[in-house]
């Protein structure tokens, strides 16, 4: 796997690298996931509870999402970068709304909190690499940028 080539890229990486690992997590220790989260650990679960198959479910999930963002990085994908920005707000916003209105337990603000502060550092790292790829603004000292992706020249 090659190391990212972009303040966004990094951003990316770091998250599908969690998302991988904390996917990972789930699947194979699900109750240490529910307690990161804040959510009971019954001795026994009710005939009809189903949070071992939603959380093998989402941790499936969040497996996956970590190999998409990992594979993004890997092929530069900066479109994939940008659409990040935008959803991982409003995974940020939907996950707020589950905590102020009781569906979630006040520990769950975690979640949506580092969905947000990704959001915002990958959007930082976007403008970020944007001005440092503009002509004429690398100052003394500053490497020339990396080429512009072909997946970006349409743009």
């Amino acid at each position: 796997m090659r190391l990212p080539r972009s303040g966004a890229g990094w951003t990316i990486a770091v998250f599908g690298l969690l998302a991988l690992l904390l996917g990972a997590l789930g699947l194979i220790w699900p109750e240490t996931q529910l307690r990161l989260l804040g959510f009971e650990v019954p001795a026994e679960r009710a005939p009809g509870d189903y949070t071992g198959t939603f959380l093998t479910a989402s941790s499936m999930a969040s497996f996956n999402m970590g190999v998409y963002y990992l594979l993004a990085v890997a092929t530069e994908w900066r479109p994939f970068y940008r659409f990040t920005v935008w959803f991982r707000l409003v995974t940020f916003t939907v996950f707020t709304i589950a905590v102020l209105s009781d569906v979630a337990p006040d520990r769950f603000f975690a979640v949506a909190a580092w969905e947000g502060l990704g959001a915002v550092a990958t959007a930082v790292g976007l403008w970020w690499d944007a001005r440092r790829a503009a002509p004429g603004t690398a100052g003394p000292g500053d490497s020339a940028p990396d080429p512009v992706p072909a997946t970006d020249a349409a743009r």
